[in-house]
């Protein structure tokens, strides 16, 4: 390749970029996953970080550091693994924040617990491989339950409405909504638990309660979503889920869960939690962006850079979650897509689905589940356990 095609711009302070005469010229790579891309990375100059402290944490919009980058390129793609179901005795505890150090997130990675939640999350993706979210796939009694669940909550939001007051974000009634959440959840756990895993509810409870925000803050980000997904794995190690329930848990529950939260989002205005600005992938998702490609992976005509044309994601975003996701950001979103959402702009140009795929999980283990703000509000108990 001649020299004058090389399009991607390196950092000038970035201490990774080898002095020129050694440089081998090589095609722009996406500045998250590493996959080469038709798109060159965007400019280093950025705003600085605000010197004010709001009372919020703050989303500063600060590229994506180098480290994480590299940790990303460098990082093999996660694999899938079967979730170990557990047997009697059955010693359910309340559980409890364990995380607060990068020690303590990389002893979670090395732990048995770790890698299979990992791993759950990575067998949710290829279970809904190349399929729409309207392809019939089996629904067991237990999965239509806790669909059913979730529409008991999107019900509640009609009838909390909010509070007229002068702050945009973060509205009050969420706190009442959330409250009804707390007081009814164990016994929404009894729809669909069998009578000898009754006993769950102390140890399921607290992460399903967690998987949609937080009442006093009144925001909600990745952390919460991964709480979520903490809860479904939970229900898998209990066998209420199966492994040939994945696909209806992906297209079925996970699709209503994000239903509700976009509800949540739109009407009481919740803060982004931990939200990286500009930078991140969506200030509240990561999840519908690993289900999403994987949904498209071989796609026919759909490729990557499709999320720039309207037309495809107002026909298709209801058949995937990777369409309804940008089209989300687009719609809450002011301005151009390359200047609110740098990061899904650059992701575009990534030649297919199965490599962006592939980023995603690798991009999720690194920005979601090795950040220690993110993890020190991740639950553990006998069912994910501190090891």
């Amino acid at each position: 390749m001649e020299p004058e095609e090389h399009h991607h711009h390196h950092h000038p302070q970035s201490p990774e970029t080898p002095p020129p005469s050694t440089t081998t010229i090589s095609p722009p790579t996406c500045c998250k996953c590493g996959a080469p891309t038709a798109i060159a990375a965007p400019p280093p100059s950025c705003s600085p970080p605000p010197n004010y402290r709001p009372i919020r944490a703050p989303a500063i919009n600060l590229p994506p550091n180098n480290n994480s980058q590299q940790a990303i390129i460098l990082a093999p793609v996660p694999q899938s693994k079967p979730v170990p179901p557990i047997s009697p005795p059955f010693h359910f505890q309340t559980p409890s924040k364990k995380i607060q150090s990068p020690d303590d997130v990389r002893r979670f990675h090395d732990s048995d617990s770790g890698k299979h939640f990992l791993g759950f999350v990575v067998a949710l993706s290829e279970s809904i491989r190349g399929k729409k979210i309207s392809d019939p796939c089996h629904v067991s009694p237990a999965t239509a339950a806790i669909v059913s669940v979730l529409e008991t909550l999107l019900h509640w939001v009609d009838e909390i409405p909010p509070t007229q007051q002068a702050a945009r974000y973060g509205n009050v009634s969420y706190r009442a909504w959330h409250e009804r959440l707390v007081e009814n959840s164990p016994d929404l756990m009894l729809k669909f638990l069998p009578p000898h895993l009754e006993a769950s509810t102390v140890e399921i409870v607290p992460y399903f309660t967690d998987g949609f925000g937080n009442p006093s803050r009144i925001d909600y980000g990745t952390g919460h979503e991964t709480n979520f997904a903490a809860w479904l794995y939970c229900l898998a190690r209990l066998e209420v889920i199966k492994e040939e329930d994945y696909p209806a848990v992906v297209a079925r529950v996970f699709v209503k869960y994000l239903e509700l939260m976009r509800k949540l989002q739109l009407v009481y205005w919740l803060e982004p939690a931990g939200s990286h600005g500009v930078w991140g992938l969506d200030d509240y998702h990561f999840l519908p962006f690993i289900f999403g490609s994987s949904q498209l992976i071989d796609h026919k005509y759909m490729k990557p850079k499709s999320i720039h044309n309207d037309d495809i994601l107002e026909n298709f975003s209801k058949e995937y979650m990777y369409l309804s996701g940008v089209a989300f950001v687009k719609k809450v979103k002011k301005g151009p897509f390359s200047e609110h959402s740098p990061l899904l702009d650059d992701i575009s140009g990534v030649p297919n689905w199965k490599k962006v795929n592939s980023g995603m999980l690798k991009m999720y283990k690194v920005e979601v589940l090795e950040k220690v703000p993110i993890m020190q509000h991740f639950l553990f108990g006998w069912l994910i356990n501190w090891e």
